[in-house]
């Protein structure tokens, strides 16, 4: 059954991506060495932080449809989109995208208001207003407004937990959605060829061998910083000395392994969200074995 038009444009699918909110309060919530709160005070307000990503990325998809309209619909794949294909009008788009920014800033409010988690989701949405606006016009600048995203993310759901981040998680998430956004360049190439300047003029200044060389280094970066948190004192201190997160390692070796090879064959690879939906069994299959395994650790005998 196709959902309608206006709930398509708000594209809940891609809502996956906040789940690098919660992963504050889940890390947090299996941390021994601290007394969590009886009420859950701090997992309602994550999910309240959450829910307020959802309603900000919303708006921000639903103004860069607007702006984009007339590429979109030169696009082969976006012109497909409800805006683009005509399906939502623009000023209906303007007051659901008005309407979704209320919305997330009053969740960001509930989340925690003296924790400042209603100044990072206003910051993430005005960050990414400018990128649909004017950074994403411009290479490199691009890819790291992706990645700040995700920073925000994290940092809220820390602010909305009373919980402290481990810089090594930060840093992996950091080089992980840059590897992320680059690959989604890689794709975008792949998939134009060499019409790609006349839907983003940044896209002409990517090069197959550039973007190559990067993903390589960012994944790299990114094992190095997730196995360094996983043999950390204060990973130890967390968890327990004898705790088995680093068992966990093989997995996300083997997902961004399994992530290149799907863009270098142009097997839908530049979306993850594709794929952690079912565009891939065994990329899901991994990532459900991680998700199992590292909850085993943290919360049972691991």
């Amino acid at each position: 059954m196709k959902l309608p038009a206006l709930i398509r444009a708000l594209r809940p699918q891609q809502w996956v991506k906040n789940i690098f909110v919660l992963a504050a309060v889940a890390f947090a919530r299996a941390d021994t060495s601290v007394e969590h709160p009886s009420d859950f005070g701090d997992v309602l307000r994550s999910l309240a932080a959450f829910a307020a990503f959802c309603l900000g990325a919303s708006a921000i998809y639903l103004v860069n449809d607007i702006l984009d309209v007339e590429s979109d619909r030169a696009h082969p794949t976006k012109r497909k989109r409800p805006i683009a294909a005509g399906e939502l009008s623009i000023p209906s788009a303007w007051a659901t995208s008005a309407v979704c920014v209320v919305g997330a800033l009053a969740l960001g409010w509930l989340a925690g208001g003296e924790r400042s988690v209603i100044g990072i989701v206003a910051g993430y949405i005005a960050l990414n207003f400018a990128y649909s606006v004017k950074l994403k016009h411009i290479v490199l600048v691009d890819a790291f407004c992706i990645a700040t995203g995700f920073l925000l993310r994290v940092q809220a759901g820390a602010l909305a937990a009373d919980a402290e981040v481990s810089h090594w998680l930060m840093l992996c998430t950091l080089f992980l959605s840059l590897f992320l956004a680059l690959c989604k360049r890689k794709a975008e190439i792949d998939l134009l060829g060499d019409d790609r300047g006349s839907h983003r003029a940044n896209l002409m200044q990517y090069t197959p061998l550039f973007l190559d060389q990067m993903v390589t280094v960012l994944s790299a970066c990114t094992i190095v910083c997730y196995t360094m948190y996983t043999v950390s004192p204060e990973t130890a201190r967390k968890f327990g000395p004898e705790h088995g997160l680093i068992y966990t390692t093989p997995f996300v070796v083997f997902g961004l392994a399994r992530y290149m090879l799907l863009v270098s064959q142009q097997r839908g690879g530049g979306s993850p969200t594709r794929m952690l939906l079912g565009g891939d069994a065994i990329f899901v299959a991994n990532a459900v074995l991680w998700a199992v395994v590292t909850a085993a650790v943290v919360y049972g005998p691991l």
